[in-house]
């Protein structure tokens, strides 16, 4: 991940309009050139020894590597989850117009 410029950050919320919120806020804050809120989606996951199953939001950022440390930290302060899901991918590929726009959008 080091050598990527551009990223796309994965999290996943329990509600649409916690979803919305940090999309939104992730965007405003130029972390984010976009952000993207699918769902409902079904998650099963191992929670305290235990199978939980939960409904959730997922919300997918794009961004860059250069602002990664400031889009997390927001995402754990607005998160509800103890341990918030947060996963970033790099994007090792794409047209020249978007990823100039998605510089230009989330250049601090």
């Amino acid at each position: 991940m080091a050598d990527a410029e551009f990223l796309a950050v994965l999290t996943t919320t329990d509600s649409e309009e916690a979803a919305q919120v940090l999309a939104a806020s992730a965007v405003a804050g130029r972390l984010a050139a976009c952000g993207q809120v699918d769902g409902p989606i079904r998650s099963v996951y191992q929670w305290q020894e235990k199978v939980e199953t939960d409904t959730e939001w997922r919300v997918l950022l794009k961004s860059t590597a250069a602002r990664y440390d400031e889009l997390e930290a927001l995402i754990k302060s607005l998160h509800s989850y103890d341990t918030p899901e947060i996963i970033a991918t790099p994007i090792t590929a794409g047209s020249n117009e978007y990823l100039a726009w998605l510089r230009t959008e989330t250049a601090g």
